[in-house]
């Protein structure tokens, strides 16, 4: 009779230590899961801004002349005027775009992406081309790390 009594303290001590492991397990899991913060502070900055702290990320990854900074501005300025006219035209549209469109949108960004890179060419130094080239591939890099975190790995 003993023993009956010592296994059912044993059982109900077993469920009690797996309902305490549930719900610390499910209050850690329903944290609120920060984003990066840098995101949300770029996003709270005007155009201008953002294109200054592109600016002087650049200078400081390519060491950037005076001059090669000056012509810089000016394409990270019409890079980012045409980003906001895209960005803006994507907002006011009510209804998704045809398979068509999207071609169309796409090769227009992929024409743009080869106007802008040739421009840069002509800016840069080919040592600096490179670097620049390099920083590109790992920011693109880290974006699809981040949205496979977002979606879940893929199939």
């Amino acid at each position: 009779m003993l023993s009956y009594f010592y296994n059912l303290k044993t059982i109900e001590m077993k469920k009690l230590f797996i309902a305490a492991l549930l719900i610390v397990g499910m209050t850690s899991f329903a944290q609120d899961r920060k984003e990066r913060p840098g995101r949300e502070a770029m996003e709270n900055l005007t155009p201008d801004q953002r294109n200054q702290l592109m600016l002087k990320k650049m200078t400081l990854e390519l060491d950037l002349t005076a001059k090669q900074q000056e012509q810089m501005s000016k394409v990270i300025a019409e890079q980012t005027a045409k980003r906001e006219a895209m960005k803006a035209s994507r907002k006011a549209a009510t209804e998704k775009p045809t398979s068509d469109e999207r071609f169309a949108m796409k090769n227009k960004m992929l024409d743009e992406q080869i106007a802008m890179k040739a421009k840069i060419k002509g800016i840069l130094s080919p040592e600096q081309f490179t670097k620049w080239e390099a920083m590109k591939e790992k920011h693109q890099g880290d974006r699809g790390h981040r949205k496979e975190d977002r979606k879940g790995p893929r199939k």
